[in-house]
Parts: C-alpha cells; sequence; structure tokens
C-alpha cells in the first residue's frame, strides 16, 4: 500500500512571514488527496496547522458528497492496479 505525502512547500511563506500566496492556498486545499501534509517550520507555524486544518476539513466536506462516476480500472478490463 502507497502513502501519499504532500510536501512541495505548502503555507510555507505564512509560516515565515505570516500570510499566505493564493498558489499556497490552492495546494494546501488539495492536501485532502494526501495521507500526510508537511508543513516547513517558521514564526507563525501554528497559524499556519490552523489554516491547514480549516481547509481540509472544509475540502472533506465538499468532497463527500461526490460519488466516483467511474469504476476502478482491474484485470477484468485488461488493467492492473
Amino acid at each position: 500500500m502507497q502513502k501519499i505525502i504532500l510536501a512541495t512547500q505548502v503555507l510555507e511563506t505564512l509560516a515565515k512571514s505570516g500570510l499566505p500566496t493564493r498558489a499556497e492556498i490552492t495546494d494546501a486545499a488539495i492536501g485532502y488527496r494526501a495521507e500526510c501534509v508537511m508543513l516547513n517550520k517558521g514564526k507563525h507555524v501554528l497559524e499556519a496547522v490552523r489554516l491547514l486544518s480549516f481547509l481540509l476539513a472544509g475540502e472533506e466536506k465538499h468532497h463527500i458528497k461526490k460519488r466516483q462516476l467511474l469504476r476502478d480500472l482491474t484485470a477484468q478490463y485488461g488493467f492492473s492496479k
């Protein structure tokens, strides 16, 4: 089983300067797909953790309503996982 970790400077500007960039907000929101999101250390890391928690909770609520429209590709269709 593979683990997915998102570690692409997530909320780095927020952790260091106290103000996130729009791109960082988008990256953090995509973190709901990962099993782990890594943050950089900085002076404002607690604010970064709070914002990340808020964003992930919001994304989870949004995507819980979605249902998978396509079936998984399996051996019966000539593809393997």
